[in-house]
């Protein structure tokens, strides 16, 4: 097979050409990793190559699985793969040279669909950012456009598919992880609802379950079939929730009731949304209306500005927990970790237990909201991001802002820049490009980044729609019918690498 050939299929395609016995496992590999050769150079979407594992399993595969024999990615966080390193985005792991001793269950689920897994994927350290630029390996390019970044913390994942290197790669989502790089690259990104995917056995839960695992996708069938192979609780498994009667694929042939749908483009937080994210969703109204659905400007009732302080209390209280934990693992020091990491670590271990609490207690509040909200309407539409993607280096903490954060971590003062009126700023600064992924991790709902636009540049961005908890039916189905209407699967084929 060439490869002009290959990135025609989506993953089901290739597994139906190899269970078909057209094609072997060992050709689509070997196509994978010529096409990686070339193209992740420019990329830098692959980190730890995982070859030898690759072809020897490829060597040994039958033709059972959805996904039998088609080349796979997996994330290089908290999807560990026995035997083989793992970084985190973080130099801390590489100097420890540290390597997984065992499979993370969803890499066990998605091994069992057929896939082949041949690396891991580029993710900011400890996956705290909505690019993807790590010290520990450097930025991982959008295809569309190799000034640009692919976003976080899912940009290797997302890079990877969009440059036809795969056709699916693993990808995680605990502030937006999924939907921010696939708006940035171009493809379908759904964010489970909470407990619908598991992480054990090496934890039970990530963020109160506001951080879940699925795939990156080129194609909605992908990753409706993926979530049927990789659904369910495990042994450590902290939520549960029930898996439908009916497959996710097998709703897919469903057309989609008359839904009724509320919208809004205006950032949470009162940061600017830009031109190409308004009219991103603009267009997408009109086309849900075309289909026969009804759609009316419409937001739930939160202060906005009051979700993102509670998110950012578990996420940098998150971020402080893990550098803790590293450091007591590997022996790490200060010098081992991102200046931003170190300062984000700082503002979290200051959060007291009542002010995390309270924080957590303040998210039950926005899921009745937006149960309300629900009650009204079917599904919430808004811009998965800002604006199109951010170039490379352009989003970093300011060059007169280092010697402060420096000196301030130094002294166990960096907190202090967290107080006040300047946590509004923080927040600001830290979620201007990425505001509106946020709700859908607290309040753990599904919700998904459609690619339904490409500006005058040729740069897409997403549009997200959100649903009523464990609904990734309406999701997905609505999706399925949004590609039919406006097919975008063709476009990967135009980019040249």
């Amino acid at each position: 097979m060439k490869f002009s050939e290959y990135v025609q299929y989506d993953g089901l395609g290739l597994a139906e050409l190899v269970q078909n016995k057209e094609v072997q496992a060992k050709e689509l590999l070997q196509v994978a990793m010529q096409h990686a050769e070339k193209v992740n150079p420019k990329l830098n979407a692959i980190v730890i190559p995982m070859h030898q594992q690759a072809v020897a399993r490829a060597e040994q595969h039958s033709t059972t699985g959805t996904f039998s024999g088609i080349p796979f990615l997996l994330k290089d966080l908290h999807q560990e793969y026995a035997g083989v390193a793992t970084s985190s985005g973080s130099n801390a792991y590489k100097k420890s040279k540290y390597v997984a001793t065992e499979n993370a269950e969803i890499v066990n689920r998605w091994e069992n669909a057929g896939v082949i897994t041949f690396g891991l994927t580029n993710s900011p350290e400890f996956g705290i950012k909505g690019i993807t630029e790590p010290e520990a390996w450097g930025s991982c390019k959008n295809p569309w456009n190799l000034k640009h970044n692919s976003g976080g913390s899912s940009g290797g994942s997302a890079s990877a598919v969009a440059a036809g290197i795969v056709p699916i790669a693993g990808a995680s989502d605990g502030g937006g992880s999924i939907r921010i790089p696939a708006s940035y690259c171009g493809l379908f990104g759904l964010k489970p609802s909470r407990g619908r995917t598991p992480w054990g056995p090496q934890i039970s839960e990530a963020m109160h379950g506001a951080a879940m695992q699925h795939v990156l996708t080129k194609s909605v069938r992908d990753s409706a079939a993926m979530l049927d192979a990789t659904q369910g609780s495990d042994h450590a498994s902290l939520f549960n929730i029930q898996s439908p009667t009916e497959s996710y694929l097998k709703l897919l042939q469903k057309v989609p009731k008359r839904l009724k749908i509320g919208f809004s483009t205006e950032s949470p937080i009162g940061t600017k949304v830009s031109k190409d994210a308004i009219q991103a969703i603009q267009n997408t109204a009109k086309l849900l209306e075309s289909l026969g659905h009804h759609v009316e400007q419409a937001k739930p009732q939160i202060d906005g500005m009051q979700l993102a302080k509670d998110f950012i209390t578990t996420w940098f209280s998150q971020c402080a927990f893990t550098v803790n934990q590293v450091k007591q693992k590997f022996n790490a020091k200060d010098s081992d970790f991102e200046l931003d990491t170190l300062a984000i670590a700082a503002f979290g271990a200051k959060a007291s237990a009542v002010d995390y609490i309270n924080n957590l207690n303040n998210w039950g509040i926005y899921v009745s909201q937006m149960n309300h909200f629900f009650d009204h309407y079917d599904l919430f539409l808004l811009p998965a991001t800002a604006s199109v993607a951010p170039k490379n280096g352009e989003v970093k903490t300011p060059t007169w802002q280092i010697p402060i954060l420096k000196t301030l971590i130094k002294v166990d003062r960096a907190h202090l820049l967290a107080k006040g009126k300047l946590v509004e700023q923080l927040i600001k600064n830290n979620l201007q490009w990425v505001p509106f992924t946020q709700l859908a991790n607290i309040t753990g709902l599904p919700a998904m980044s459609v690619p339904l636009y490409w500006n005058k540049d040729n740069l897409p961005l997403g549009s997200q729609f959100v649903a009523p908890f464990g609904r990734e039916d309406i999701l997905l189905q609505l999706a399925a019918q949004l590609e039919v209407a406006q097919p975008w699967m063709p476009k990967y084929q135009s980019i040249q690498l």
